[in-house]
C-alpha cells in the first residue's frame, strides 16, 4: 500500500503509541512492544506498509546515535582500560559461538562455506536490543551489562571483517592483492583525520555555534556531524555505527557533551523504536508458514548453542551466578550486520537467495525471543537464584535486649547508633548480608533474616522488648510486620519509618502512631537553610519551618479519615494550601518588629563554624 511520508509517519507512531504501553504494562518491555507494532501494521499484517527494505536502513541511523551517546560518556582513557574485555572477551564470545555453530552446521551436511558464513553471521548480537534493554532495566553498571557492552563494541568492529571475507568465499573472488592494502590504508587515514578533526575542528565549531544562542542550530549541527562522520566511515568500508561511536569518544571530554546528549537523546530514542518496528515487518511469515518446523526448529537451535556456549563464557568470564544466565539471554539473539552479511552472500553467491531469507528470518524471529527469555528470567529464574544464593537465618541467643530494630540501612543506623551511644541494648534483623558482615566488623550486633516471621521476632526476644523500630525500606514488608506484630503483641510499642504519605496512613490502619516519614524532616532542615540564605534571619527561618511541619502534620490527620476518597481528600490539600499561604502572609508583615535574640549564630556552615573556631583559639 503506498501512502506519503506523513501517512507512514502517523502509522508507525500510532502503532508505537498503541503496542508499547500494553506491552510494558503486561511486563514484556518496550522492545517487544515495538517489534509487535511492526508485525501488525507490517507486510503480513495489517499490510498498512510495504516498503521495509527502506525504512530498515534509515531507522538503522538510531542505532548509530544510540553508539555516538554511548562514546559521549566514554572518555579515551576509559576506553583504553576496557581493552581487555573489548577484545579478549570479544574476541573469544565471537569465536567460540562461530566454532559452535559451525560445527553443528557441518554435521548435518550443511556445506562449509554455507557454514561458515551463517555462523559468522549469527555469532554477531544485536547492539541495538541488548544496549535499549541494559538501558530499560538500568543494568548497564552491573557485572553483564558491562561484559555485555565490550562484547558488543566488538561485535561492531568484528563485523567489518566478516563482510569483506564473504566475496573471498564466493564466485565473486578478490580481484588483485593491493585492495586490501589501500583498504587498510583509507581505514588509518579516515581514523586519523577523526582524531585530529575532533580535537582541532569540531570544538571550536561547537564553540562558534553555542555562540549564537540557537538551540535548533547546535542541535543541527550535531545531527550534521553523526551522519557526516557515519557516511565517512561507510565509504572506506567501516561501520557506521563504530565511526559515530569513535566520534563520541573523542568529544567525550568536551564542555559540550551534555548538551549534545541532551540534543540528540530525542532522535535516538524515536530511530530506535523506528528501527525495531522495522525489523518486526520484515518477519517473512510467508515463508514461515511455508516451512514452519524448519525455521522454528532453526531457532531452537541456533538459541540452544548460541545460549550454551554464552553461559559458559559468562562463568569463565566471572560474571556473578546469579546474572550468568542474564547475560547469555541479553546476547543471544542474531544482530542487525547479520542481515548485511547474508545480504553480501547471496550476492557473492555462497549461498542461495532462499538460504538467506530463511537465515533472515531466524534472526528477527530470534530478537523476537529475547523479551520473552527476560520475561522468562524476572519470573522464574531470577526468584530462584536469589532464594538459592539466600543464606538461612543467623541463630539468635535468646535475649532481653529493650529494643529491636527491624531493618538496619541508613535509616536504621542513625537510629540504631543513637540509642547504642546512649547505652541501651539493641537486637538488629537485616536481610542483606553485605550488609551485616560489614556492621558486625564495627561491633554491631546484628543479624540476618526476615523481620517479618514471628517466630525469629520470637528468638530475637520481642516478648520481652519495650520498643520495635521498623525501619524496613520495603513498604509492603513493613506493613507486612506491623501487622503479624500487633497480632501477637498487641501491647508492644512500635514507631516506625515510612517512604511516602500512602504508607503513612497504612501505618496509621495498623495502630502505629509514632511515625517519621523518611525524607520530611531533612528536607524541611535544607528549606529552612535556603530561606536564610535567600534573606531570612535564622529565628524566622526557624518560626517558618517549625510552622509549616505542624500545619503539614495537621493536615496529614485531617487527610487521614478520608484518605480512600481522592476527591475529598484534593479538596481539604487545597483548603490546607490557602490556610498556609494566609498564615505565612500574615506572619510577614509582623518579621520587622519581631526579636530574634541570638538566632543569628545559630546555622553555620560547618567550613565556616570551623574557622571561627579556630580564630577563637588563636
Amino acid at each position: 500500500m503506498e501512502h506519503n511520508l506523513l501517512f507512514n509517519a502517523l502509522i508507525y507512531l500510532a502503532a508505537a503509541v498503541a503496542a508499547v504501553p500494553i506491552a510494558k504494562r503486561l511486563g514484556l518491555g518496550a522492545v517487544l512492544g515495538y517489534l509487535l507494532a511492526g508485525m501488525a501494521i507490517g507486510p503480513w499484517g495489517l499490510r498498512l506498509i510495504d516498503n521495509v527494505e527502506d525504512i530498515l536502513h534509515f531507522s538503522e541511523f538510531g542505532v548509530v546515535l544510540l553508539l555516538f551517546l554511548i562514546g559521549l560518556e566514554l572518555d579515551p582513557k576509559r576506553l583504553w582500560s576496557l581493552r581487555r574485555p573489548i577484545f579478549g572477551w570479544g574476541s573469544a564470545q565471537v569465536g567460540a559461538v562461530t566454532l559452535a555453530l559451525f560445527g553443528a552446521a557441518v554435521a548435518v551436511g550443511i556445506d562449509w562455506k554455507t557454514a561458515l558464513i551463517a555462523a559468522l553471521g549469527m555469532s554477531l548480537s544485536s547492539t541495538a536490543i541488548a544496549l535499549a534493554t541494559l538501558g530499560e532495566r538500568k543494568l548497564t553498571a552491573t557485572p553483564a551489562g558491562s561484559a555485555s557492552f565490550a562484547i558488543l563494541l566488538f561485535q561492531d568492529i568484528a563485523a567489518i571483517p566478516m563482510i569483506a571475507i564473504v566475496p573471498v568465499l564466493g564466485v565473486a573472488a578478490a580481484h588483485g592483492s593491493g585492495e586490501g592494502w589501500s583498504g587498510a590504508a583509507k581505514v588509518a587515514a579516515v581514523i586519523a583525520a577523526l582524531i585530529v578533526g575532533g580535537r582541532y575542528l569540531v570544538r571550536p565549531l561547537l564553540r562558534l555555534i553555542a555562540q549564537t544562542e540557537l538551540r535548533e542550530i547546535f542541535t543541527a549541527f550535531a545531527l550534521l556531524l553523526v551522519i557526516a562522520i557515519g557516511l565517512l566511515m561507510q565509504t572506506v568500508g567501516m561501520s557506521m555505527a563504530l565511526g559515530s561511536f569513535l566520534a563520541g569518544v573523542l568529544l567525550a571530554d568536551s564542555e559540550y557533551r551534555h548538551a549534545l546528549e541532551t540534543d540528540i537523546e530525542p532522535f535516538k530514542g524515536l530511530l530506535l523504536g523506528l528501527f525495531f518496528i522495522a525489523v518486526g515487518m520484515s518477519v517473512d511469515f510467508g515463508l514461515f508458514l511455508a516451512q514452519p518446523w524448519l525455521i522454528l526448529g532453526l531457532v531452537a537451535a541456533f538459541l540452544a548453542i548460541k545460549l550454551s556456549v554464552l553461559y559458559l563464557l559468562s562463568k569463565l568470564f566471572k560474571i556473578a551466578r546469579a546474572q550468568q544466565f542474564l547475560f547469555a539471554v541479553l546476547l543471544s539473539q542474531g544482530g542487525e550486520f547479520a542481515f548485511v552479511v547474508f545480504g553480501a552472500a547471496a550476492t557473492a553467491h555462497v549461498f542461495t537467495q532462499e538460504t538467506s531469507s530463511i537465515l533472515v528470518v531466524v534472526v528477527a524471529l530470534s530478537m523476537v525471543t529475547t523479551p520473552l527469555l527476560l520475561v522468562l528470567y524476572d519470573k522464574l529464574l531470577e526468584p530462584w537464584f536469589r532464594r538459592s544464593t539466600q543464606r538461612p537465618p543467623d541463630e539468635i541467643d535468646d535475649n532481653e535486649n529493650p529494643v529491636i530494630i527491624a531493618g538496619f540501612g541508613r535509616f536504621g543506623q542513625i537510629i540504631g547508633r543513637l540509642l547504642h551511644a546512649n547505652q541501651f541494648g539493641l537486637t538488629v534483623l537485616d536481610h542483606d548480608p553485605d550488609q551485616i558482615d560489614l556492621l558486625r566488623k564495627f561491633g554491631f550486633k546484628v543479624f540476618y533474616g526476615d523481620a517479618t516471621r514471628i517466630d525469629l521476632l520470637r528468638t530475637a526476644g520481642i516478648a520481652k522488648a519495650r520498643l520495635l523500630v521498623v525501619a524496613i525500606d520495603d513498604v509492603e514488608g513493613s506493613v507486612k510486620l506491623v501487622a503479624a506484630v500487633r497480632h501477637a503483641f498487641p501491647q508492644l510499642q512500635i514507631i516506625a519509618r515510612a517512604r511516602n504519605v500512602t504508607h503513612y496512613f497504612e501505618l496509621m490502619n495498623l495502630g502505629v502512631t509514632v511515625i517519621e516519614r523518611e525524607t520530611f524532616e531533612s528536607a524541611l532542615q535544607l528549606g529552612r537553610q535556603a530561606l536564610r540564605h535567600l534573606g531570612f534571619d535564622a529565628y524566622h527561618a526557624r518560626q517558618a519551618a517549625m510552622k509549616f511541619r505542624t500545619h503539614n502534620l495537621q493536615t496529614l490527620h485531617e487527610l487521614y479519615p478520608h484518605h480512600k476518597d481522592q476527591q475529598k481528600m484534593v479538596s481539604i490539600a487545597k483548603k490546607a494550601r490557602e490556610e498556609l499561604e494566609e498564615m505565612f502572609a500574615h506572619d510577614r508583615t509582623l518579621c520587622e518588629d519581631s526579636p530574634t535574640g541570638d538566632w543569628d549564630d545559630e546555622i553555620i556552615p560547618l567550613g565556616q563554624r570551623s574557622k571561627e573556631n579556630h580564630k577563637e583559639k588563636t
